[in-house]
């Protein structure tokens, strides 16, 4: 018998040692410090370096993204580093590799900057925000991803839902509801894009929220582009627009005034902002059930597992149902 063990149980047994070993399989030399940051789909730690600032080691889930696709989200990230886009890339070793590895585990290590939450209240903020995400969009528009996947109904609805359907994750009691509320979310997003008609897929960052920014005194700085794939622009806008209307409508043009100078934004993409909260809904608790057989993921999320979140959950898709149906959000 093989004593080789998968990329799964390597990633699951993951120690500090086994971190520091792969860091120092770099040239690079820790001082044993270790810090873990907020993440949950891979393992991302802050580690102390003996000499010089602490670098980010970000050690990858296997089997969710191929070599190629990492290795396109990293040419991504550095193509706007380059242009001065406040992003932080992977570092680059001496033969041009950002994708590391050290046995069945692949890594990267990335500089640490700190920062501070952006306050989605201000206008000057959101501005400049929107500066940012126009170049970001701009440089996406140039070329395609070739191996990162694109937003879109199947694999942010129809997987998800299917995948807890399937593995009995939601109460049975509510399981009929809940087949009979998927089929009308993915009439009505339909029709979402519909209205929107011809819409351009471009290269995004994918998971543009607040918490992806760390804002400083000099400005932004923009992380975790490990989400990153194919859709359309207003899918790294629509995170930061959330309340009442009037208060989504004044953030939109805070957004749109910065966005615009970089960029062209066609207005049609407001009728997917709700069709687009509806579907990351969806995703998002898909993703919880496939992670359920990770210890950290029950420990992390014990609400997932409880009748309160599904009855929870149903009321907010069934909220969406009808917010699919309102006229979008103005933007002029």
């Amino acid at each position: 018998m093989s004593d080789e063990i998968s990329p799964n149980q390597a990633f699951a047994a993951l120690t500090p040692d086994t971190m520091l070993d792969a860091i120092e399989s770099t040239g690079a030399l820790c001082n044993g410090q270790f810090l873990a940051l907020n993440s949950y789909e891979n393992r991302v730690y802050q580690v102390g370096m003996e000499e010089g600032p602490p670098l980010v080691a970000k050690f990858y889930r296997p089997n969710r993204w191929s070599d190629e696709a990492i290795n396109e989200e990293h040419r991504f990230t550095q193509a706007l580093a380059e242009e001065e886009i406040p992003v932080i890339a992977p570092l680059v070793d001496d033969e041009g590799r950002t994708l590391r590895y050290y046995n069945s585990i692949r890594f990267a290590l990335y500089p640490c900057r700190g920062g501070r939450a952006p306050e989605l209240d201000n206008p000057d903020q959101l501005e400049q925000l929107g500066r940012f995400i126009g170049r970001i969009h701009m440089l996406g528009a140039a070329q395609p991803f070739l191996y990162r996947p694109r937003v879109d109904i199947e694999s942010y609805l129809e997987q998800p839902s299917a995948f807890l359907l399937s593995y009995d994750f939601i109460p049975v009691h509510l399981i009929d509801a809940y087949e009979s509320l998927v089929s009308d979310l993915k009439q009505r997003v339909e029709a979402c894009y519909a209205r929107a008609g011809s819409v351009i897929n471009i290269r995004l960052h994918g998971d543009f929220h607040p918490g992806n920014i760390l804002w400083r005194d000099d400005g932004p700085q923009i992380v975790d582009f490990d989400d990153a794939r194919t859709g359309p622009a207003i899918q790294d806008l629509w995170m930061f627009l959330s309340g009442d209307r009037p208060y989504m409508t004044a953030r939109l043009a805070d957004l749109l005034d910065g966005y615009t100078r970089f960029c062209d934004f066609n207005p049609s993409e407001l009728h997917l902002v709700e069709a687009l909260r509806t579907l990351r809904l969806v995703h998002y608790a898909g993703w919880l059930a496939k992670r359920w057989d990770d210890p950290a993921f029950p420990q992390a999320f014990p609400w997932f597992d409880s009748l309160n979140f599904w009855e929870d959950h149903i009321l907010t898709l069934r909220e969406q149902l009808a917010k699919m149906d309102e006229p979008p959000l103005v933007w002029s």
